[in-house]
């Protein structure tokens, strides 16, 4: 019997293994990481199911799905994959994702399967890991690839100077390194779905808490190889895809996303006085919508270039584009007030 053979034995006869399972069965002739990496060949071929995670993982047969409980992790190989087929192949290794509500199911599919898509077309990984879980309160996934990394792709796409440069360029909306077959709006419209949203890459993280309404950007030690992406949805949102999709267009009942919202405070390099080529940056690619709101939340001041930048030179070149402030400050409001703005403005 070789350890495959066994392997299936074992989750036939005891429904749960763990690797130290058959570590023990076969006497220490094989080693642990051997083991291991038969187990993860097995999982990708889906001979097995992965439940649980880190120390706690163990693996059941498909058949044996329900003892999974509220989660399930797999591993695949990205080349020729299709993101709905996966999330319906999940549908069937984890009923609990059936039992969803309605608004609840389409919010998940939509995300996971923009994501996932992300993985399998921009990532150049070799393997995708996917796993997700519902708690008492939260239905959550997560899908880690091991390749380019989704910061430094489009820092490098876009020839940026910085991870954090292409940061401020995501949560802009309409930002992807392939144009000619991508919109660039399912990392910012699945960021704005989720209760939190969360993108790890070679060392930066970031984080939006929409249930706070706050976005943070962290580095992490140490660098990992790869995009992880971490979606939490609470089990009692009455969040819909459409009511999401509407916040971002000008005129009620149009069919597109020409609309954004973005926060000032993120381009301010750690300093109140925010200059014309930081407004440029700010402005960068915004010319692809017709209202773009700019949230001073946080900004304590701004300085002359910066509101003359924005509220005169862009809007001249831009006419047809709205810009409007909120959350400003007194001294923000002062310095936008400040500016001589545009004829057609007046």
């Amino acid at each position: 019997m070789n350890i495959k053979e066994l392997i299936l034995k074992l989750a036939l006869e005891q429904g749960k293994i763990k690797t130290s399972d058959v570590v023990k069965a076969i006497d220490s002739t094989k080693s642990r990481q051997h083991v291991n990496s038969v187990i993860r060949s097995m999982v990708s071929n889906g001979l097995l199911l992965k439940g649980g995670a880190t120390a706690g993982s163990f693996y059941v047969l498909p058949q044996n799905v329900h003892l999974i409980g509220n989660e399930v992790t797999v591993k695949l190989k990205r080349e020729g994959l299709e993101e709905h087929k996966i999330f319906n192949d999940l549908k069937e290794k984890a009923p609990f994702i059936n039992e969803l509500k309605e608004n609840i199911s389409s919010v998940l599919f939509y995300a996971f399967t923009e994501m996932l898509n992300n993985a399998i077309e921009h990532s150049r990984s070799r393997y995708v890991e996917i796993s997700i879980r519902k708690d008492e309160k939260d239905i959550t996934f997560i899908i880690r690839d091991f390749g380019v990394g989704v910061f430094r792709n489009v820092m490098q796409e876009r020839k940026l100077k910085s991870p954090l440069e292409a940061i401020q360029d995501l949560l802009k909306g309409k930002t992807t390194t392939q144009p000619h077959s991508h919109a660039g709006e399912g990392i910012f419209f699945t960021s704005k779905v989720a209760d939190i949203f969360i993108l790890e890459s070679f060392g930066h993280r970031l984080r939006i808490d929409n249930t706070i309404k706050d976005i943070f950007i962290e580095e992490l030690a140490p660098q990992k190889k790869g995009t992880k992406v971490i979606f939490v949805l609470s089990l009692g949102s009455k969040k819909h895809l459409a009511d999401v999709f509407n916040q971002f267009v000008t005129e009620p009942g149009e069919v597109g996303f020409d609309k954004t919202e973005i926060k000032v405070r993120l381009y301010a390099s750690g300093t109140v006085y925010i200059s014309r080529s930081q407004a440029r940056r700010i402005l960068a690619g915004l010319n692809k919508f017709k209202t773009i709101i700019l949230d001073f939340d946080r900004v304590t001041t701004v300085g002359q270039a910066f509101a003359d930048e924005i509220f005169r030179v862009f809007q001249q070149k831009y006419p047809d584009i709205e810009v409007v402030p909120i959350n400003m400050a007194e001294s923000v409001q002062f310095m936008v007030d400040r500016v001589e703005k545009p004829a057609h403005l007046k």
